[in-house]
């Protein structure tokens, strides 16, 4: 069976898509100029670097709140961990290395560059019982639990 070489009339193209998705109100008039102010900001925007957020694991045992963090790459001295009014910080920075000689990337899906992550933790911990240990690319937080007091039983009069 030959196929034809038109274009099929189902498939949406370029400005199709567009209206398909946005409302006539939000859909870009081709005819509309950009000016200098908003051409410098949209390539401004394109270069500022953008920072990655840390995933981390946060659970509780018996005695302790632990936060988990992967930072694999990253040296101790790269790393600045705080605890302020209850709420953990953690920043650092992913160094890619020096790839000289590379012309061209084909995938490139591992973030680089400076990273954070700020958790109010949701138990009251002791500030100044707290352990940060980096080992094999994992950083373990350990907080000592503000122990609570238990439920005393009030009589009624």
């Amino acid at each position: 069976m030959a196929r034809s070489s038109q274009p099929q009339d189902d498939l949406l193209m370029g400005d199709d898509i567009t209206a398909a998705f946005l409302s006539e109100d939000e859909a870009p008039a081709d005819d509309q100029p950009v000016d200098d102010q908003q051409a410098a900001e949209a390539e401004e925007w394109d270069e500022e670097p953008v920072a990655g957020q840390l995933a981390v694991d946060v659970f509780e045992t018996k005695e302790k709140l632990v936060v988990k963090g992967r930072v694999a790459g990253v040296n101790k001295s790269e790393l600045d961990v705080s605890i302020a009014d209850n709420t953990l910080t953690i920043r650092g920075t992913l160094s890619a290395g020096n790839e000289e000689g590379v012309e061209n990337y084909f995938l490139q899906e591992c973030y680089w560059g400076e990273f954070s992550r700020s958790i109010v933790l949701p138990v009251p911990v002791k500030e100044d019982e707290i352990e940060a240990v980096l080992k094999d690319g994992v950083l373990t937080i350990s907080f000592a639990k503000v122990k609570q007091d238990t439920v005393k039983k009030i009589e009624v009069l």
